[in-house]
């Protein structure tokens, strides 16, 4: 039964997180529910081992797809990856706690600054070229791949978001430019966790499988409908992150409950 649950939250995981990121918000919460007595640090590990999957997968679809500006994403990705493996070796030093209460705040900045710019993101009108380029994208790896190893609730949200403002990417282009980052930062959870024995790959065989058909789903989904779709999916999830994170930061006291999505 667990693993039915746990599977069928990985397929919605899988489908919410190809379009604009946010599949944590769904599995993560469900990890926690199945199974309250287990490690945080291996549900973390499950649901990125499962979810990574679906995150490579939507970025072939987009790929065939979406003119990727690889130059600048494919170094912005071994950037994200090593970055990644930077935040999630200072959490074994040190605690994110202190990010908790500012994440919702972030987010809802986020989101006013979207909702504010009817135009933002709707046209694809890269701003940079060649090296500078490639640096801003590197840039962007860096940071929110450090932040994704370092404590992780919104990553995809934000790739995209700094995609769209700084890159000058539309929402389809930016979130397709989203899941090569963002795959590129769970490589680096994953080797982490694993090397950690915090995996349960017993598990993750199916909940791979069940988020890559979610995330063939969704995928296909934003490419039929394009970036006004994308756009609205994106401020629906950074909602619920606001919902989510601020009710973890604010009326929460348990150490775990904050969840990396």
């Amino acid at each position: 039964m667990e693993l039915i649950i746990v599977s069928l939250a990985s397929l919605l995981a899988g489908f919410v997180d190809s379009i604009v990121g946010g599949g944590g918000l769904i599995l993560v919460p469900a990890l926690f529910a199945t199974f309250p007595n287990a490690h945080p640090a291996t549900l973390f590990g499950t649901n990125k081992a499962a979810s990574v999957w679906g995150t490579g997968i939507a970025t072939l679809q987009y790929s065939r797809r979406v003119d990727l500006r690889w130059h600048a994403l494919a170094p912005a990705a071994l950037v994200c990856f090593a970055a990644s493996l930077g935040g999630a070796w200072l959490v074994t030093v040190i605690s994110p706690h202190y990010l908790r209460k500012a994440l919702p705040l972030v987010l809802v900045l986020v989101l006013a600054y979207t909702l504010a710019k009817k135009e933002l993101g709707r046209h694809h009108a890269p701003r940079f070229t060649g090296v500078h380029e490639t640096l801003v994208a590197s840039a962007i790896g860096a940071v929110i791949g450090f932040y994704d190893g370092f404590f992780g609730p919104g990553t995809g949200s934000f790739f995209v978001f700094l995609l769209v403002r700084l890159l000058g990417y539309d929402f389809l282009n930016a979130s397709a430019g989203a899941k090569l980052l963002n795959t590129a930062s769970n490589l680096a959870a994953i080797l982490l966790f694993a090397l950690k024995g915090h995996v349960w790959w017993h598990f993750v065989l199916a909940m791979a499988v069940a988020n890559a058909v979610g995330s063939v789903a969704g995928t296909h989904l934003a490419l039929k409908h394009g970036t006004g779709f994308v756009r609205g999916v994106f401020i629906a999830v950074v909602s619920l992150l606001i919902l989510k994170t601020g009710f973890d930061a604010f009326l929460l006291s348990a150490p775990v409950a904050t969840a990396r999505l």
